[in-house]
C-alpha cells in the first residue's frame, strides 16, 4: 500500500484546530518532525476525541499498529516483521476481501482517531534505459512531498489500539491511516499502487472523531477522495529518509506532471466538493 512516510511539522500555525476547538502548538514538542519513516515505528501525532467528544487531545501514538494480543517488544517486532499495519485500506476497514471482519473492525467502531500532515512523501517509479536505449530491470523512484493548497497541516482517517507490554510493565498506544484510491495526480506520483491517504475535510474530520456514524458512514467516510485540484506536489531530495527533511529539488530530465485534467476530475468518493 502506502504511504510511509508522513512531515509533522508545524512552523506557520499558532493553533491546532478542528472546527471551533483548538490547543495551542507551542504546548507540544513533537509537533516538529520534518519527516516521519514509518519502518522506524516512532511516536507521531494524532488527535482522539476526550471521553465526553466535548474536546479533543493531542497525543502521541507508535506508526505501526499492533493488535492487543502482543505480550511484549519481541512479540510486537515479529508481528511487524509479518505483516505492515502503517496504514490500511478505507475498503477494509470492517471486512476483509473475503467478507470476513477485518483486523480494523473494532477499533474502526470505538477508537477512530485523526492523523496529523503537515505533507506526506511518495515516489514516482520511473523506468531507466541503458546505454543502447535498452529497458533495465533497475528503477528510479522519484520523491515528491504532497499537501494540501493552502492548509499547513491536514488530517488523514485514523485508527489506534493499545496494547499492554508486560515487560515494561505499560501500555502502548499505536496507530494506522486509512488509504483510498488515488486522485489523477497521485496516480502519477504514486503509480506503483495507485493509493494515497484518505484526507479528510474539517467537518468529515469532525464526524470520523466526534460522532457515531454507522459502519457503512464510516467506509465512505475512510475511502474519501481529496481532488487533484486541491492538492500541491514538488519533488524532493531522494536523500530524505536520512536527512529527516523534505527539500525541494528539481530534476531537469523528469516530465512535470499533467495537471490538464484538474478542473474536469471525477472521483468516485469526492466529499470535498459537497
Amino acid at each position: 500500500m502506502m504511504c510511509y512516510y508522513n512531515g509533522q511539522r508545524v512552523t506557520r500555525a499558532e493553533f491546532i484546530q478542528l472546527k471551533q476547538l483548538e490547543k495551542a502548538v507551542k504546548d507540544y514538542d513533537f509537533l516538529d518532525t520534518g519527516i516521519h519513516n514509518g519502518f522506524n515505528y516512532g511516536p507521531c501525532a494524532i488527535i482522539v476525541a476526550t471521553d465526553d467528544r466535548r474536546d479533543f487531545e493531542i497525543q502521541q501514538a507508535e506508526w505501526g499498529y499492533i493488535p492487543g494480543y502482543a505480550k511484549d517488544r519481541a512479540d510486537a517486532k515479529l508481528f511487524r516483521l509479518k505483516y505492515t499495519t502503517l496504514n490500511f485500506k478505507g475498503e477494509n476497514l470492517f471486512k476483509k476481501e473475503d467478507g470476513k471482519p477485518s483486523m480494523w473492525a473494532e477499533a474502526g467502531r470505538k477508537r477512530r482517531c485523526l492523523v496529523l500532515s503537515t505533507g506526506l512523501v511518495e515516489s514516482m517509479h520511473m523506468p531507466t534505459y541503458g546505454i543502447k536505449g535498452q529497458l533495465l530491470k533497475a528503477i528510479e523512484k522519484i520523491p515528491y512531498q504532497v499537501g494540501v493548497i493552502g492548509k499547513e497541516y491536514f488530517w488523514f482517517a485514523g485508527v489506534y489500539n493499545d496494547w499492554f507490554d508486560k515487560e515494561a510493565q505499560r501500555w502502548v498506544r499505536t496507530v494506522a491511516f486509512a488509504t483510498t484510491s488515488a486522485n489523477l495526480v497521485m496516480q502519477q506520483i504514486h503509480n506503483s499502487k495507485k493509493r494515497m491517504p484518505t484526507i479528510l475535510t474539517d467537518d468529515l474530520a469532525w464526524e470520523w472523531l466526534m460522532e457515531e456514524p454507522s459502519e457503512e458512514r464510516l467506509t465512505e467516510i475512510a475511502l474519501t477522495q481529496i481532488p487533484s485540484k486541491l492538492m500541491e506536489a514538488c519533488t524532493i531530495d531522494k536523500n530524505y529518509r536520512f536527512a529527516g527533511e523534505a527539500t525541494p529539488v528539481d530534476y531537469p530530465d523528469h516530465p512535470a506532471l499533467d495537471l490538464t485534467f484538474v478542473d474536469q476530475e471525477k472521483l468516485d468518493f469526492d466529499y470535498w466538493s459537497l
